[in-house]
């Protein structure tokens, strides 16, 4: 059932939450480096110095990142997408349509340089997401006649509390390493700044789970992909242990090495997730990659790839906004991201729907097309 799954969920977090706290600081103790810097609120100071760019490295990354993914990419291409599949004709909703609409001037007032719009500009990334997480969900029940927002409205608005908490665990990792930072929020309070963006970060979780629920009713994002690279010897505890360790580990040492290891704060909270998922004997947190069924984790990479386009894309010209500083592989720029940094989207993807788990799972996907003699009234 899943208030059991729920309630074992609600014990692990004790313990994930405490690893992700605790160790980076423990690690920047140990190694006798102030802790002020890593603690200050708002945060303003930049007190971590990057690596330069570095050939060798940027090529590394780039081998390790398409060895990865290229072969998901090469069986969806070669992959017959089979009979086609017509969904059901139904016409954009107007609630989509307003949210393309309010969107859109969200997009241009965060982009406008008049100086009457100045004091808005730090909070039009709250209402353009919004907007975008509308009009996703219209592009769902467009295709199959049910969308996520829809579904269970109440398990929807739950999702923004907790992408809140969940995105403000990102935000104290890349203390450590300082990824990206904040400029043209002016001299915001804590208490004004602590609002202003935990508004923002409640937005990641809907917008990620949204789209994943919009190309589950598209076939061919991720055909081919049910019988791909099975993972059951891999999916053991004692790989679980393994996993665990090197990642605390990691996470111990983040602040003492942030150039070496500034990929930790995308990976290590996945790693440690699923390794507790195991440990505890609940199973893997996704069971299906046991038989080689790489559908949904593949549409979560895809998902979060896709938002974090968008992310990146409203974000590169709007005059609040945040810039990257990452060591070794600072070159090649999609807006204010470093082209090899969308790579770290596609873990992220797997996070959101972990923590999502927390909800009840039945009610937070959407199911694929249906066959095309099938009449759909939900």
């Amino acid at each position: 059932m899943w208030y059991d799954a729920a309630m074992k969920a609600v014990f692990r977090l004790p313990l994930t939450t405490a690893m992700l706290l605790s160790l980076p600081l423990a690690g920047v103790w140990l190694a006798g480096r102030p802790l002020a810097p890593y603690l200050q609120f708002p945060p303003r100071t930049h007190h971590v110095e990057h690596a330069p760019f570095s050939w060798p490295v940027f090529i590394g990354f780039s081998i390790s990142i398409l060895a990865t993914i290229l072969p998901f990419l090469i069986r969806l291409f070669r992959t017959s997408p089979g009979p086609r599949v017509t969904p059901p004709t139904r016409h954009f909703p107007w609630w989509g349509w307003m949210a393309v609409g309010l969107g859109s001037l969200c997009w241009l007032l965060a982009w406008t340089r008049f100086r009457w719009m100045v004091p808005l500009q730090p909070y039009t990334f709250t209402p353009q997401w919004i907007c975008y997480i509308v009009a996703v969900n219209a592009l769902a029940w467009r295709r199959s006649g049910r969308c996520l927002m829809m579904r269970d409205t109440r398990l929807f608005l739950m999702l923004f509390p907790l992408s809140a908490v969940f995105w403000w665990f990102f935000e104290y990792l890349n203390r450590f390493v300082q990824n990206w930072f904040y400029v043209g929020y002016g001299p915001f309070t804590s208490l004004h700044y602590f609002v202003a963006a935990t508004l923002s970060f409640s937005t990641v979780l809907p917008a990620v789970l949204s789209t994943e629920a919009w190309l589950a009713s598209v076939p061919r994002a991720s055909t081919g992909l049910d019988r791909f690279l099975p993972l059951a010897r891999f999916q053991t505890r004692r790989s679980a242990m393994f996993l665990l360790a090197v990642s605390a580990a990691g996470l111990a040492l983040v602040g003492v090495y942030p150039s070496q290891l500034f990929p930790l704060p995308w990976l290590a909270p996945l790693a440690i997730l699923s390794a507790l998922h195991m440990v505890a004997g609940e199973g893997p947190l996704f069971p299906e990659l046991a038989e080689g069924d790489w559908h949904r984790v593949f549409r979560l990479a895809l998902s979060a790839l896709l938002c974090g386009f968008f992310w990146e894309l409203w974000n590169g010209q709007s005059m609040a906004k945040w810039i990257y500083s990452i060591p070794y592989v600072d070159r090649f720029h999609l807006f204010e991201m470093p082209l090899l940094g969308y790579a770290g989207y596609l873990p992220f993807g797997l996070e959101c729907a972990a923590i999502a788990s927390l909800l009840p799972p039945r009610r937070l996907s959407t199911p694929a097309c249906p066959p095309a003699d099938m009449a759909i009234h939900y």
